[in-house]
């Protein structure tokens, strides 16, 4: 049966006026939203399946919320984890889109379908500060009332990040996703990397070897032979470094003679003799450390971008130790597990803060006495008050305290090759030495330039890899990136394509999974304290 003629079926007027007052109740009872369309930046050549993706646009536009609160899965355990997986329906205008975001993304290669929201677009809903992906689109409820089309229904869920680029230039979303995906931490130290070495210690080594007469008329760098060392000991061996004399073209002095190795054993100093060089005259005296002497000194990492040569230095030995643990009020006890040695005055005792949530309220004094043995004989400490947690105890280890006839901190000299320390001459060896040694290597022109910018593109100048910055922390020299497309080196140089600005990585952590809605980290942090798997199998046995 035909519909009555006689009836309008939706007029403009009828229906402008429903699109009117539904845009209307939007404004009233709805939300304020971002729409974020998808960019497809790379696709299969084949199926066409998407490679990479980016948001970097938003437009706001009122929506209304339909769920009556999270829908889907929520909070869920999956074969992939602690999964949360809520969903939200919305509702927008179809004429504010229309009006408003097709005329401005239409004519953009990269975007497919820009007649109509699409599914894999982003929402990104303030309320909860989170971006949701559409999954489905209802364009046909209500079904053409008045013959026509009024709303669009949005079904979305949260968004699962998978590496997409994401810079629509609102701080609220891009900050949002700092902390999400798959990122690797570089710890970057500016245009250099600092060297490490390890230190041995020996007795019976030789301590120094002293010229007492520079000789003259060498034109070459002569050899140095030194006496072998007692029956069970070990040979020292040495190197000569010369300098030119006013008024000689080619020929040289010596201006020092260094220790490549103490040796041990020795109980007298041995003889040493220059072998070549063309010259002569060049004398030594050579001093034994019968007791803790430095002996071979092993660099544990050469380090980059050195353009002068550090300094090096050895901890001095004999150092005392003491820990403290609280009482009751806050007060503390400090024990002395270490009383040291070779003390000639009183060292310093510093008892710090403590790393409560307050300060204590009265701050704990120690005062170290000595005996004639220069060991610690007692500390003397006022308990203080207000200490929540035990605060650290140190106790100076200085050589202007120390009996240097007893102890005395080694020294030496760093040698370069290309920006690089590649050894460690000994030029004393110290004395009273019962473990090895602290050795500290100065640091290179540790000067980077410029900030890195959210999502640019970082390059490592011997790798090749490329990254997009996630998050740079000037303070601490952190640099977060994704998407990486190979492996980071330690010591090579970092170059942010826009910003330009450069600096040396020095070390990678790739063990790096964000995710802001699972809490896999932690089921697995505290899963170890539980089951542990070292021993044997936490199940049982067969």
């Amino acid at each position: 049966m035909a519909l009555n003629p006689y009836f309008t079926q939706g007029t403009r007027g009828e229906q402008g006026l429903v699109q009117d007052l539904i845009n209307e109740q939007l404004r009233m009872y709805g939300v304020d939203v971002h729409y974020i369309p998808r960019k497809y930046v790379t696709q299969n050549t084949v199926i066409r399946e998407v490679i990479q993706s980016k948001f970097d646009d938003a437009y706001p536009i009122e929506a209304y919320v339909k769920s009556d609160s999270y829908e889907g899965a929520g909070i869920m355990l999956s074969k992939f984890g602690v999964q949360q997986q809520d969903d939200v329906t919305l509702i927008i205008s179809r004429e504010r889109w229309e009006t408003y975001i097709q005329p401005l993304i239409k004519n953009e290669q990269d975007i497919k379908l820009s007649s109509r929201p699409k599914g894999g677009d982003l929402i990104y809903f303030p309320l909860d500060d989170r971006l949701y992906e559409i999954k489905f689109v209802e364009y046909a409820d209500p079904f053409y009332q008045l013959q026509d089309l009024y709303t669009y229904e949005l079904r979305c869920e949260v968004f699962r990040y998978e590496d997409e680029v994401i810079d629509t230039g609102v701080d609220d979303i891009d900050d949002s996703m700092e902390d999400a995906g798959y990122a690797e931490t570089l710890t970057l130290i500016g245009i250099g990397q600092t060297a490490t070495a390890t230190a041995t210690f020996t007795n019976g080594g030789l301590q120094f070897i002293n010229l007492t007469n520079r000789g003259q008329g060498y034109t070459s760098t002569p050899t140095v032979a030194i006496s072998s060392a007692p029956s069970g000991g070990i040979q020292a061996t040495a190197v000569a470094i010369t300098t030119s004399r006013t008024g000689f073209a080619t020929a040289s002095s010596l201006d020092s003679v260094i220790l490549t190795n103490p040796g041990a054993g020795y109980t007298v100093p041995p003889s040493v003799v220059f072998v070549g060089g063309g010259g002569a005259g060049a004398a030594t005296t050579v001093g034994v450390a019968t007791t803790g002497g430095v002996g071979i000194v092993t660099i544990t990492s050469g380090g980059a971008g050195y353009s002068t040569t550090p300094n090096v230095t050895f901890s001095v030995p004999g150092g005392a130790v003491a820990t403290a643990v609280t009482g009751a009020g806050g007060t503390i006890t400090v024990t002395l597990t270490d009383p040291g040695i070779f003390y000639s005055s009183a060292p310093t005792v510093t008892i710090g803060l403590g790393t409560g949530t307050a300060n204590p309220s009265t701050v704990a004094i120690g005062t170290a006495v000595i005996g004639t043995a220069g060991t610690i004989t007692s500390l003397t400490v006022s308990p203080g008050a207000g200490y929540t947690v035990a605060p650290e105890v140190t106790i100076s280890n200085l050589a202007s305290e120390k009996d240097s006839t007893k102890a005395l901190a080694a020294t030496g000299t760093v040698v370069l090759s290309s920006g690089v320390v590649s050894a460690i001459r000994i030029t004393n060896a110290g004395l009273g030495y019962s473990s090895s040694p602290t050795v500290v290597i100065g640091n290179p022109s540790l000067t980077g330039t410029g900030d890195f910018i959210y999502n640019e593109i970082v390059t490592g100048g011997t790798s090749g890899t490329q990254a997009r910055v996630k998050k740079w922390i000037s303070s601490t020299g952190e640099l977060r990136v994704s998407i990486a497309n190979g492996t980071f080196t330690s010591g090579e140089t970092i170059t942010g394509q826009d910003s330009g600005a450069v600096y040396t990585l020095s070390t990678v952590d790739t063990d790096d999974l964000i995710d802001p809605y699972a809490d896999n980290d932690n089921i697995q942090s505290e899963a170890d304290g539980i089951l542990d798997f070292t021993q044997r199998n936490p199940f049982g046995e067969v």
